[in-house]
């Protein structure tokens, strides 16, 4: 008897061939009870798997093993599934957040360690909330990197209290590079640059301690220079306001104590912790713009879609292509928590919107107190 051939589901007898009906599906007959059935083999999860190799990789549609118009219409099933995450429970020592936009009114919010993504959350801006929205479906870490921004400090202190919290370094870095350039006229600005520079490379409590006596040094010395200012229509105006501002910066994380951390953790438990998102910027976000100019002229939703799905193949907790065809939610099921507005959004000269797709209904995606699903 053939491999494929069923089994009576009344008696659990072999069944043979017994015509076809008039659809052209094949026919069978139980030789024990006389029962009569058709069988179809499900070919969904080879198509999903079909589908998701190339969502991963650079081929186009003309170079799938079938039509493009055929690839199409079986990918408009797994376009309607949501890769959600699964939430373990497990706490990590390391966990590193970070935001990439899909459109300028949606962003991915992800926290992975160095293994793997661990969460993923759909939000319209890098608020307090969306943050929080994340963090509510990992266990807190020991110590959370991130490249900063009001919204994570607010939720950080509501949600994972008790986790010490390292700014990447490489960020700080750029953000007084941006005030400074990385060619400075002035001497002030040389040298808060040149302590900049320093920062991602600085490993150790010794290292650490000499940069914040330069720094220090470096405050002091352009203290005087940094206070010259012009009246302007009778206003106060620093001359100065650039170099101001960064110094603004890396005295607010000075005083958060967060510039540091990873040092502290050393100290406190041993062994190597990190002080950059590399982990995520290189590992995860670069991954996921790569495989969105690969397949451009994807809507916003489905370049949405992509970003989960990207995590959830990265995911600890990646099922087989049958199983995620059975527990994955559909459009259907989360209709009324995200709505896709049927008319596409014009600029204030009446143009087309720029990412030619419209954007979620927040109000409806958003659910607070009881109501709440963590789905996204």
């Amino acid at each position: 008897m053939a491999l494929d051939n069923p089994t009576c589901d009344a008696c659990g007898g072999r069944m043979k061939r017994n015509g076809s009906t008039t659809s052209g599906a094949q026919r069978w007959r139980c030789r024990t009870c006389g029962a009569s059935m058709t069988h179809r083999i499900d070919k969904a999860a080879k198509q999903l798997k079909v589908f998701l190799k190339w969502l991963m990789g650079k081929e186009t549609l003309r170079e799938q093993p079938c039509s493009k118009a055929t690839f199409e219409r079986r990918a408009e099933r797994f376009w309607g599934l949501w890769p959600l995450p699964e939430p373990t429970g497990e706490a990590h020592d390391t966990l590193f957040v970070d935001g990439i936009y899909i459109s300028k009114e949606l962003v991915v919010l992800i926290a992975c360690t160095k293994e793997h993504v661990v969460a993923w959350h759909l939000a319209e801006s890098e608020c307090s909330a969306s943050w929080a929205a994340l963090m509510l479906k990992v266990a807190p870490p020991a110590m959370v990197v991130t490249d900063g921004g009001t919204g994570f400090k607010k939720a950080v202190r509501a949600i994972w209290p008790d986790a010490r919290v390292q700014r990447c370094l490489v960020h700080v870095k750029r953000q007084v590079v941006r005030k400074t350039t990385m060619n400075p006229k002035l001497d002030c600005g040389r040298e808060l640059l040149s302590l900049a520079k320093r920062l991602p490379r600085t490993k150790d409590a010794d290292a650490a301690a000499i940069w914040m006596a330069d720094y220090a040094g470096w405050c002091s010395k352009w203290e005087r220079f940094l206070r010259e200012f012009t009246l302007k229509d009778g206003r106060k105006q620093y001359v100065h306001e650039r170099l101001r501002s960064a110094r603004h910066s890396l005295n607010a994380l000075v005083k958060d104590g967060t510039m540091f951390t990873f040092i502290e953790m050393q100290k406190e438990f041993g062994g190597v912790w990190d002080s950059t998102n590399n982990a995520i910027e290189g590992g995860v976000n670069s991954q996921i713009r790569l495989m969105l100019l690969n397949h451009r002229g994807l809507t916003t939703l489905r370049r949405a879609k992509a970003a989960f799905w990207w995590c959830y193949l990265h995911s600890e907790f990646r099922a087989s292509e049958a199983e995620m065809l059975k527990t994955m939610k559909t459009d259907e099921e989360v209709e009324g928590l995200f709505a896709l507005a049927s008319k596409k959004k014009t600029r204030g000269d009446g143009a087309p919107d720029e990412f030619g797709s419209a954007a979620p209904e927040w109000r409806e995606l958003h659910m607070s107190g009881s109501n709440a699903t963590g789905w996204f």
